[in-house]
């Protein structure tokens, strides 16, 4: 659904390296990622740094939309002749899935939208018209693309593909994998404020802070979360956001099922779950498009999704809604 910002799972890295007789030293690694900053803290006597720079350099050279040379950029170029490597099929596998389920809440092909609005790598169009929305919303939909012997193929050229919603969920699963094949199973990786925790640290479940959806710059938290062996992703509105010409702000989650970019009373999506952090990332992109009770409803029929939304009631009062 456009580039989703992340926003802020902000973790409680209060963890303290130690080295004790018979057990693996707590390795804690930390630098910049994707436009943002990682954060990962994992249970093993081997220093992993190499390797995880190795793979995020493949994560962007395949599905980076600001670098040129990336094949999702080649192919938003034109180029016929891109084959796709696995990390790409996977992630488009993903997306499509979840395009389907929420009923093309979240949907990739969205990119000239995020680019006009001024949030993603293109051109930025300044107080968009109704009709150049319009005339956007055309090349919209992730129905209109297919992805056969490794090539994509889109109905129109004007087609731009921008997975930033979940790329960072995305990064989280792949760091995740990479140490449960090197046998490390207590480990917490949070690249943007997406997480994706298995495990215990020494004993006791691996614990994250939700923020309070403050619009006035201050940080503060609103929920401490104990994640068993589970994904979790944040998303909102709240900061993230420009203003028009007329004064009215355009927030950064685009609805794709209009072209809109409108702010409403659902301030801050967190979701997780069992599963990959790639999966909860979109769902929190999406549930933020959907708005509260379309959301609500969605959560009636998709159980596994534990949820935490924030919004504002008519008094203008900050609830907290869980399921």
């Amino acid at each position: 659904m456009m580039r989703k910002i992340s926003f802020f799972v902000a973790l409680l890295w209060l963890f303290i390296a130690c080295k004790e007789e018979g057990k693996s030293t707590e390795i804690k690694l930390e630098g910049p990622v994707f436009g943002t900053a990682y954060h990962i803290t994992y249970q093993s006597d081997i220093n992993y740094q190499e390797s995880i720079d190795s793979l995020f350099y493949l994560v962007n050279t395949s599905l980076s939309t600001y670098i040129p040379t990336s094949d999702i950029s080649k192919i938003n170029q034109g180029d016929t002749t891109v084959v796709v490597d696995d990390m790409f099929v996977e992630v488009f596998e993903k997306a499509k899935k979840i395009y389907k389920e929420t009923d093309g809440y979240f949907d990739p092909t969205i990119g000239r939208l995020i680019d006009a609005y001024g949030f993603g790598s293109g051109e930025e169009k300044k107080d968009l018209t109704s009709e150049e929305i319009s005339a956007l919303m055309e090349n919209v939909g992730f129905d209109k693309v297919t992805l056969k012997d490794r090539k994509v193929y889109r109905e129109s050229e004007d087609i731009e593909f921008n997975v930033n919603a979940f790329a960072k969920g995305y990064g989280v699963d792949v760091i995740g994998r990479f140490f449960e094949s090197k046998n490390i199973h207590d480990y917490i990786v949070e690249i943007g404020g997406e997480v994706r925790a298995r495990g215990t640290k020494h004993g006791k479940l691996w614990k994250v802070a939700i923020e309070k959806p403050n619009t006035d710059g201050t940080r503060s938290i609103q929920k401490i979360i104990e994640l068993d062996n589970e994904s979790m992703a944040t998303s909102g509105n709240y900061r993230k956001y420009k203003v028009n010409s007329e004064g009215k702000k355009i927030v950064h989650t685009i609805n794709a099922k209009t072209g809109l970019a409108k702010e409403s009373n659902l301030l801050s999506v967190s979701v997780r779950l069992k599963g990959d952090c790639a999966d909860v990332d979109a769902y929190a992109t999406a549930f933020l498009a959907m708005g509260l009770e379309q959301t609500k409803v969605f959560l009636e029929e998709h159980p596994a999704l534990k949820v935490i939304l924030l919004y504002q009631n008519d008094a203008g009062e900050l609830i907290e809604f869980t399921n």
